[in-house]
């Protein structure tokens, strides 16, 4: 695989398009940072690590379930979820020039060297990145 960002967006974005309640996907750290940053932030329910079993020979890896957010009318809270950066074309910004996001309705996220982080963490701390995702 060679973007498993790319692969885990389009999982939530697939999932929540046929109104599934949860999406699970191979467990990385920087995934799970910005799942943490997804909840937080009100985007998704909720965010679990799942231990691969010894008895289970299907897969030796840990996986991340994520449980997607609706809104009453049955529609899902992330309109859209969208990959900025991509191996072939990186997107770095400046901490003069982080992006705002459906007028800070939404939320970039940001790969900072204090770690991975929204945009409006970033324009706090003062740092720029590459900016990982969009979300609103």
């Amino acid at each position: 695989m060679t973007d498993p960002i790319g692969d885990m967006l389009t999982r939530i974005r697939n999932a929540s398009a046929v109104n599934k309640t949860d999406v699970t996907m191979p467990m990385s750290k920087l995934k799970l940072r910005v799942a943490k940053i997804l909840e937080q932030e009100g985007w998704i329910q909720k965010v679990e690590t799942v231990k691969a079993s010894k008895d289970n020979s299907k897969s030796n890896f840990d996986e991340l379930k994520i449980s997607l957010k609706y809104k009453k009318s049955g529609k899902s809270v992330i309109n859209r979820i969208k990959r900025v950066s991509k191996p072939g074309l990186r997107v770095y910004v400046t901490k003069d020039n982080l992006p705002k996001v459906l007028n800070n309705l939404g939320i970039a996220i940001i790969s900072t060297s204090q770690g991975v982080m929204t945009n409006k963490q970033a324009n706090k701390n003062k740092v720029g990145g590459e900016v990982i995702c969009e979300v609103y």
